[in-house]
């Protein structure tokens, strides 16, 4: 069943086209990743496809009734109320439910005799439609993908207005993912998401029965959930019902055909125009009128075009001493007066120099201070950090928030380092600001192009350690694969933070863990440790088996009680418990006795709670 489909779209923006004659089709179950460079137009297909945005020419058909459900990249501050009343805004029609049950009881209670049955049997209907949307379960279902996108609890009361940016976006997440929309559209959805709420949405999408759109720059995301790549680039959208990996295998191979294709016409073109210029008067001057008509008829191809990637060349480092930063009994946090916070304690670590090191962890748990402390930004809690001998640090922050925001693009580099216009304009080159772009104004700047700007100016300083804080978000494919590239040349000490689990996996030698309060250095990189995970993972769902197994078998006499809980034995009997409960829920709904069903349902809830608990106790 298609549920989408768009003809012939084409898009401006004043007098400029973004793109044209896109046609695309969205099939129930489809698994689309979509990519492209940054300001080649993906937001905005996605907005035409879902109705927001109506597009210059063209059509986009949608199935009758299909339930969409949008992620925008950045959540607007707009609208009332907290965090959670956004994410409950999922549950619209089960919490008109509520209120409907609510209503039909009074009614049971006032009605007369004659109009009782009526009014049990609506309460009835209602009460059955409740139970087959989930009402019972929608508020453990709620605080699972709450959980599950990184959105702490504690923060659920927050404002929208009071909200950060990455906040709002993860409730935006939430709740399209809690509406289960037969169609999910999300728009750079992992920019906000460690690992831990990567791998949750990745085996989210993994099992999700429905059809979903997703812009991403995350090629490691892309690998692992999309079947099939939409790519957007130069105007043109082009469908590659592959894998993300196998895309660009194809890709490869089409820009080669393509080139190959181009030289050989242009071969074609040249010995033509040399006959018909050597032949245009004279006996063979028909012959050469006669080519010149086919020529001026043929349909030239378009030149290949290299995608557009910062180009830097190799970054060469000053050498330092054997030993770039150490750390001793290094607490770090934060202060309010006289009171302090610890975030992190950290063992005593040495940064050599050549290493690579990827500091890793949740949002939040303070990575950013961590690295701020290390420059001398922030002052630790306790203990010290030491710099080695000829230490020049390059710091990129988060965000790019240390640009000169009323400077121009031009100006906002010789600030950096003061060199001669031509030379600043030719470096710009490398990081696509070329011709007008230079002129800019660094406030009018995208995401990608403040992050490409950042890159130049701390680059242009040639630092000899490189300390880095997601330097990928906002950068699209090309640009990263470009940094990834000027990264693996650079001679100096490398130590960044990041989420990009491609970067991490290519560059890093050492990782970071940051961790219930605490960093571990591990000695290897990132594939090793997610096959120690793996492992270990695998053997806690061993031990679970093995619990099964035994809680099916018949049990022996009685042994002495242990010390311990036996969380095995409580999650059996509270599993038994409630399926009892929802054995005496379908019987209790069958014969219609409200009261029954209304107290059967309060204890289904408790009980379920409680599973849940036990459940975390014997997994902690």
């Amino acid at each position: 069943m298609i549920l989408l489909s768009a003809s012939d779209l084409r898009l401006l923006y004043g007098e400029v086209e973004i793109f044209a004659n896109v046609n695309l089709q969205v099939d129930e179950g489809a698994r689309i990743g979509m990519v492209g460079p940054n300001g080649g137009g993906k937001t905005s297909l996605l907005r035409l496809l879902i109705g927001e945005n109506v597009p210059n020419a063209g059509k986009v058909s949608r199935a009758r009734s299909l339930r969409i459900g949008y992620v925008p990249q950045r959540a607007e501050a707009s609208g009332e109320g907290t965090l959670r009343d956004e994410i409950m805004k999922a549950f619209e029609h089960l919490l008109r439910l509520e209120e409907d049950l609510a209503t039909s009881a009074l009614d049971i209670q006032v009605s007369d005799e004659e109009m009782r049955r009526n009014v049990e049997r609506r309460y009835a209907s209602l009460l059955q439609e409740y139970e087959s949307k989930g009402g019972y379960d929608y508020q453990n279902l709620m605080e699972r993908v709450v959980d599950g996108v990184g959105l702490p609890q504690a923060t659920l009361e927050t404002s929208l207005s009071a909200a950060s940016g990455g906040e709002r976006t993860r409730a935006a997440l939430a709740r399209a993912l809690l509406a289960d929309p037969e169609l999910l559209v999300m728009d750079e959805p992992t920019n906000y998401l460690d690992f831990k709420g990567l791998a949750w949405l990745e085996d989210f999408l993994a099992k999700y029965s429905h059809a979903f759109v997703v812009v991403s720059h995350d090629r490691y995301f892309l690998d692992k959930v999309a079947t099939q790549i939409w790519e957007l680039e130069r105007g043109k959208l082009q469908v590659f019902r592959s894998s993300y990996s196998k895309y660009r295998v194809l890709k490869d191979e089409q820009m080669t055909r393509q080139r190959v294709e181009y030289e050989r016409q242009q071969e074609v073109v040249a010995k033509e125009e040399d006959f018909i210029a050597r032949y245009h008067a004279g006996q063979r001057s028909r012959e050469a009128r006669g080519r010149a008509t086919r020529l001026s008829r043929m349909e030239r191809l378009e030149r290949p075009t290299e995608e557009h990637t910062v180009s830097i060349g190799g970054l060469e480092a000053e050498r330092t001493g054997l030993n770039v930063l150490r750390t001793q009994d290094l607490k770090i946090g934060f202060r309010d007066g006289t009171e302090s916070t610890t975030l992190l304690a950290l063992p005593d670590v040495n940064l050599q120099r050549g290493s690579r090191a990827a500091i890793v962890g949740p949002n939040g748990i303070g990575k950013t201070t961590l690295v701020k402390t290390f420059l001398g930004e922030s002052a630790p809690i306790s203990g010290s950090v030491i710099l080695g001998h000829n230490v020049k640090p390059g710091y990129y922050s988060q965000g790019s928030l240390e640009l000169p925001e009323h400077m121009n693009v031009l100006e906002a580099l010789m600030d950096a380092k003061n060199v001669e216009v031509p030379e600043a304009r030719s470096y710009l080159a490398r990081f696509l600001f070329r011709g007008d772009d230079v002129f800019k104004s660094v406030a009018d700047l995208s995401g990608g192009e403040r992050s490409r700007l950042a890159l130049a100016r701390l680059m242009i300083k040639e630092p000899n350690v490189l300390i880095l804080d997601e330097p990928t978000t906002h950068l699209d494919i090309p640009s990263r694969e470009a940094l990834e590239q000027v990264l693996l040349a650079y001679s100096g000490a490398l130590l960044f933070v990041s989420h990009d689990r491609h970067l991490i996996s290519l560059l890093a030698d050492q990782l970071w863990i940051a961790e219930n309060g605490t960093v571990e250095v591990l000695p290897y990189g990132f594939e090793e440790w997610q096959e120690s995970l793996k492992e270990a993972e695998d053997q806690k769902a061993k031990s679970r088996a093995r619990g099964r197994r035994r809680r099916s078998q018949v049990h022996t006499p009685a042994q002495p009680k242990e010390k311990a809980p036996d969380h095995e034995q409580i999650i059996a009997d509270l599993e038994a418990q409630l399926a009892g409960l929802e054995g005496d829920l379908e019987k209790a709904s069958a014969r219609q006795d409200v009261d029954e069903v209304a107290r059967l349902g309060d204890e289904h809830n408790r009980v379920r709670a409680r599973l849940e608990e036990a459940w975390s106790a014997w997994n902690g």
